[in-house]
C-alpha cells in the first residue's frame, strides 16, 4: 500500500494499493481519501480545479490538528477556512501538487515550493517533466532554473533518453510546444547517461551540468545556451527596436546568421529562434551527451 499524508492530518490521509510496473501514472498515486477525510483540490485563488489539472492538496476532516502549538502566525498561514464547506470548518495547505482522475484517483506531481519564477511567470518544473517524460523516447527528465551567471536566469531541462534512442533538440521542443505555453520552454536541453542522485534517490540538482560547459561538445544545447545568455546580457526585448538591433547583430557575431526583425518578433524566445539558427547552421544536433 502506499499510505500519504502529513503529521497535521494525523499521519494518513489518502491510501492506495501500490501502482504496478508499468503503470500509466508519470508520478506515484496516492489514492483517495480515508474515511472521514475531506480532500480539496484548489487553485491559488481557492478555487476547486477541474479533473486532470493540477493543484495545491488541502486536507479536513475528522484527524485535522487545530494548529501550531504556541505559533499563531504560522496556524493561521497553514490552517485556513474552507471555502467550499462549513464555514468554521478548515483546511490544511499540504503544499503538495496533485491531480485528481474522472476515477477519483489522486496523482501527486510535486511541491509548490519547487515553483520558479521566469521572466516574470510562474512556472511549475513537474510540468514541464511531466511533458518530457510523455515522449516515448525520453525515460526520466528534470527540469531546473540556473542562474550561472549573475542575474542570467534560466530555464533548463534534464534528459535521459531511452535504451538506444535518438533524440534532437528541435524534435523535444516541438514536443514541447504543443503540449506547454510559450514561457514553460526550457532555454536548453541537456541529454545525460543518467540524473545524478543523492543517497536518498532524490534528484542532486547541484551536481547537474551547466548547459554552458564548454568542455562538452558543442550541439543544440551550446547554440541555446548561447543564445539565452545573449538575451540574458541584454536584458528585455519587448518590443524595443534598439535592443532588438543589438540582439540581431550579436546572433550575427556569434552564430554567423543573418535574421530580420520580423523573424525575431514572430518567434522572440530563445528555443523559437534557436531552433530557426539550428536550421540556418545545420549543424548537427546530438552531439557527445548534449542535444
Amino acid at each position: 500500500m502506499n499510505n500519504y499524508g502529513p503529521a497535521e492530518a494525523t499521519v494518513v490521509a489518502a491510501s492506495a494499493p501500490a501502482a504496478p510496473q508499468g503503470s500509466w501514472l508519470q508520478f506515484p498515486s496516492i489514492g483517495q481519501p480515508i474515511d472521514n477525510v475531506r480532500i480539496a483540490i484548489l487553485n491559488e485563488s481557492m478555487e476547486p480545479v477541474r479533473n486532470g489539472l493540477t493543484g495545491e492538496l488541502y486536507i479536513g476532516g475528522a484527524g485535522l490538528a487545530r494548529g501550531y502549538v504556541n505559533q499563531p502566525e504560522l496556524t493561521a498561514r497553514k490552517f485556513v477556512p474552507d471555502p467550499c464547506g462549513d464555514p468554521h470548518a478548515r483546511l490544511y495547505r499540504t503544499g503538495d501538487l496533485v491531480r485528481r482522475y474522472s476515477d477519483g484517483q489522486l496523482e501527486f506531481v510535486g511541491r509548490i515550493d519547487d515553483q520558479i519564477a521566469i521572466r516574470g511567470f510562474r512556472v511549475e518544473p513537474c510540468e514541464i517533466e511531466s511533458a518530457l517524460n510523455a515522449h516515448p523516447r525520453v525515460a526520466n527528465s528534470v527540469a531546473v532554473a540556473r542562474e550561472d551567471m549573475p542575474g542570467e536566469r534560466c530555464l533548463v531541462a534534464y534528459v535521459v533518453p531511452a535504451a538506444d534512442a535518438a533524440l534532437s533538440t528541435i524534435e523535444l521542443t516541438g514536443w514541447l510546444r504543443e503540449r506547454l505555453p510559450e514561457h514553460m520552454l526550457p532555454s536548453a536541453i541537456v541529454s545525460l547517461p543518467e540524473l545524478p542522485r543523492m543517497p536518498d534517490g532524490k534528484v542532486d540538482r547541484a551536481a547537474l551540468p551547466s548547459p554552458r560547459d564548454e568542455s562538452e561538445a558543442v550541439g543544440h544545447g551550446t547554440v541555446t545556451a548561447r543564445l539565452a545568455h545573449i538575451f540574458a546580457s541584454l536584458g528585455e526585448i519587448d518590443g524595443n527596436p534598439l535592443m532588438a538591433a543589438l540582439l540581431l547583430d550579436r546572433v550575427r557575431q556569434v552564430f554567423g546568421v543573418t535574421l530580420t526583425p520580423d523573424q525575431l518578433f514572430e518567434s522572440p524566445t530563445v528555443s523559437g529562434l534557436a531552433a530557426e539558427i539550428e536550421r540556418r547552421v545545420g549543424q548537427p544536433i546530438l552531439a557527445a551527451g548534449r542535444l
